[in-house]
């Protein structure tokens, strides 16, 4: 019974109680003739009284207890307690065309810096190695990793093949103007938007749209609370690019036991710079678009318990003069972009290594030859192990290099190439870990050697020191 309810009751239900009290009193001033039936009129109503007077004694009681509770009971729960609350399991699902799921998922990322030097790719979170040059410190807060992403899944085809998808965006798409204002305001940036088409009974999967092309290690990024968007040696150990496009992923003995073996077969669009200059970019205007030459690349992908192995190749055509042919081509008129890598990982008990290594030549489109285009020939890698030294405490250190064909950088120098000519990276942090929370200090440290006039070389070394928090939801 709820409160109001005994409110309620409670002013008819005393009338009543006390009109039948009073009943006994009544039958005392009846006449003396019917005195002996009186008498047992009276022992009945004596029998009642009583009988009234406890339901009345347990009606007060059962009303404070009702008091007790409302007074006792907590508040709600604010929503984000709610969402806290929730076990991680329960992810945020819904609905919208008959049959097709839609799950919501993403993190919340919080990191506080302090560097020594500017560094290339922007500072704070996207920070990878130092300025040619720079001078002066600085440091501030970076939210930028907060990322979301939309889940589709349950789609039919046709037949035996379901679809399903992904949109995902993140807040590297610059900030909301120039002015004193606008680093508190990060524009969204689209990562990826892409469908797929999945055969269960085959293990064949179609992906059409913009993706993390083959050469990018998905499954093998280096551990980092700082560096997510921008991983730690990515450009400088680490190459790879998202692009629209189309992949082909095959299972090579689907439904078998032991090693899971898959080939990915893919083709996207092309990316250059230029070929006069960065204006030339917008609108497709770019040597990478030109005569329709897409990039091309395949991977071989195997993984077992506790470890996974892949190769890749990769290859495009770049027409330097443009897609009116008229750009002009100080240096050579065409380059093509050739790229071989190798990499894997192992999880020995509480041990984990990465590993990747990457050689070829005009890989400026993917962010090889530390983001300098032309046909420069370029060698790195990356290297990082990590020990969790409880199931919530973590420690990985890294090391990412990116060498440069010193006579390549030197001939392609102002139409292309900025002077760079090799960058090293060393990192280390330590992580918690506990439920959908993460917390994180890392300290990189970064140095490269740049030219200027192809004959003395300068090296520029900086530091960084930062403090993660993640939320994933």
């Amino acid at each position: 019974m709820s409160p109001t309810l005994v409110r309620r009751c409670r002013t008819p239900l005393a009338l009543g109680i006390a009109c039948v009290l009073a009943m006994p009193w009544a039958a005392q001033a009846q006449t003396a003739a019917s005195a002996g039936g009186a008498s047992a009129r009276e022992q009945q109503l004596e029998q009642r009284v009583d009988q009234l007077e406890q339901e009345l004694a347990q009606l007060k009681a059962m009303i404070q207890a009702q008091k007790q509770q409302a007074a006792s009971a907590p508040a709600p729960a604010a929503p984000a307690q709610n969402v806290a609350a929730a076990p991680a399991a329960a992810k945020p699902v819904f609905t919208t065309a008959p049959g097709v799921s839609v799950a919501l998922h993403g993190f919340v990322s919080a990191t506080a810096f302090s560097q020594t030097k500017s560094f290339v790719y922007g500072n704070g979170t996207n920070a990878e190695y130092p300025v040619s040059g720079s001078k002066g410190s600085l440091s501030g807060v970076d939210v930028r990793n907060t990322r979301f992403w939309l889940d589709f899944s349950g789609a039919k085809l046709t037949g035996d093949w379901i679809g399903g998808g992904r949109i995902e965006m993140d807040f590297f798409g610059g900030f909301n103007g120039t002015g004193p204002y606008s680093q508190q305001q990060p524009t969204p940036r689209l990562r990826q938007a892409y469908m797929d088409l999945s055969n269960p009974d085959t293990g064949s999967t179609i992906r059409i749209g913009q993706q993390w092309e083959l050469l990018f290690p998905l499954d093998n990024v280096p551990a980092s609370l700082a560096h997510i968007a921008f991983p730690l040696g990515f450009g400088s150990g680490m190459v790879g690019w998202r692009f629209p496009g189309v992949v082909w992923m095959q299972d090579l003995n689907h439904g078998s036991d032991g090693t899971k073996w898959r080939l990915d077969l893919g083709a996207f669009e092309g990316s250059w710079d230029g070929p006069d200059g960065a204006a030339t970019n917008t609108n497709y205007l770019t040597a990478g678009n030109a005569g329709f030459r897409p990039q091309l690349e395949a991977r071989l992908h195997a993984q077992g318990k506790d470890w996974l192995a892949y190769v890749v190749a990769h290859y495009s055509e770049v027409d330097l003069r443009g897609v009116n042919g008229e750009a002009p081509t100080p240096v050579q008129s065409s380059v093509k972009s050739v790229g071989y890598e190798l990499g894997g990982q192992w999880k020995p008990g509480p041990w984990v290594f990465r590993a990747n290594a990457y050689t070829g030549k005009g890989l400026g489109e993917v962010f090889g030859d530390l983001s300098q285009f032309g046909d420069i020939k370029d060698t790195g890698g990356y290297l990082q192990a990590g020990y969790s030294f409880t199931p919530n405490w973590s420690l990985n250190a890294l090391y990412a290099t990116s060498k440069l064909n010193r006579n390549d950088v030197v001939r392609w120098m102002g139409n292309g190439a900025s002077g760079k000519l090799r960058s090293r990276q060393a990192g280390l942090n330590l992580d918690y870990a506990a439920g959908s929370y993460e917390l994180g200090v890392e300290w990189l440290y970064g140095w490269l050697d740049s030219t200027t006039d192809g004959t003395n070389t300068r090296t520029t070394s900086g530091n960084q020191v930062s403090v993660s928090a993640l939320y994933h939801f």
